[in-house]
């Protein structure tokens, strides 16, 4: 057997560093949730939960078994078949695998939402609107940190059912906290924390914007509200001092029904072990109006603005030349 130094594997890995277990983990309960959104069948939205269990309680790196053994390896490891061992192997190459992408442009957050029992489609609609909470991981967050009872119709007795049925709905309890635990330390974190990750999310829905306009990305067909199957919706995938970001407009019912597709921006990141999704706009209020904001980051936002860090600057004005 062949060992590969970390130098040569992330070579053969498209010249990036391939995504961490923790990160390859997440991709897949991402599938399960969104299979979920759609009533496949449970056997199979199981067995991407039973991946993840099983790379997250890896002590080798994914992309290094596949660098070293090969693909037929990981089908070796509990709860990874050929599939799923594939949607991996593109994961690592790449950072991202068709059939995830596939089922973000198929399902809104509305209808993930909707599939919690006691949340209805005005109740996702409102979740989503007030909160910008867009996965079934952030509401689970949100129900333990507060924020879903600022929510109009979110009682205790509603939030308790969200909390069970979101408890029962992921494998395992503990893995279940442990992704809220992650998740709520983003959203409070330190004000430095914040004000860095604003600074990342305005400078990627900039970049988005910009060469979405000038047809720069490349464009993908969503099932959803695109009946004749053009492919018109920007992927952007880039980073921010080594963290990766995917953006891309939001394809979403309450979207379309404003007539603001082209204005929400939806970025997904993953910093560390954190999994994150995002929405920028642009605030039609008080004195951010006009300006581009991360939902649920508004005051972070203001000081954005007030104090721009001198790399944004930088970055703002380069743009501006070109």
């Amino acid at each position: 057997m062949i060992t590969r130094t970390a130098h040569e594997t992330q070579l053969s890995f498209a010249g990036k560093p391939p995504l961490e277990n923790e990160q390859l983990a997440q991709r897949l309960n991402e599938i399960a949730d969104l299979l979920d959104a759609q009533s496949a069948n449970s056997f199979r939205r199981q067995a991407y939960r039973n991946a993840a269990e099983t790379i997250r309680r890896l002590t080798r790196p994914v992309w290094q078994i596949l660098a070293e053994e090969g693909t037929e390896a990981l089908t070796r490891l509990p709860g990874v078949g050929k599939s799923i061992a594939r949607i991996l192997k593109r994961l690592c190459e790449t950072g991202h695998a068709p059939l995830l992408d596939q089922l973000r442009g198929a399902f809104g957050p509305e209808e993930k939402l909707a599939t919690v029992p006691g949340i209805g489609p005005k109740t996702a609609a409102a979740i989503h609107d007030v909160l910008g909470i867009e996965t079934l991981g952030d509401l689970q967050a949100a129900a333990y940190d507060g924020r879903l009872t600022r929510v109009p119709g979110i009682g205790q007795k509603r939030l308790q059912a969200v909390r069970e049925t979101l408890a029962g709905r992921f494998r395992q309890r503990r893995a279940a906290v442990r992704v809220l635990d992650a998740t709520s330390e983003s959203r409070r974190g330190t004000k430095a924390h914040r004000l860095r990750l604003v600074a990342d999310l305005l400078s990627v829905d900039e970049e988005y914007r910009r060469k979405a306009q000038a047809d720069e990305l490349l464009r993908v067909a969503p099932r959803r509200f695109n009946p004749n199957g053009e492919a018109w919706l920007p992927i952007l995938e880039t980073e921010r001092v080594g963290h990766r970001y995917k953006a891309m407009y939001s394809n979403t019912a309450r979207a379309h029904e404003l007539g603001t597709v082209r204005d929400w921006v939806v970025i997904f990141h993953d910093v560390a072990a954190e999994r994150g999704q995002w929405t920028v706009v642009t605030s039609k209020f008080g004195k951010l109006r006009g300006k581009r904001i991360v939902r649920g980051l508004e005051r972070e936002c203001a000081e954005h603005y007030a104090h721009p860090p001198a790399h944004t600057l930088s970055l703002f004005d380069s743009t501006l030349k070109e």
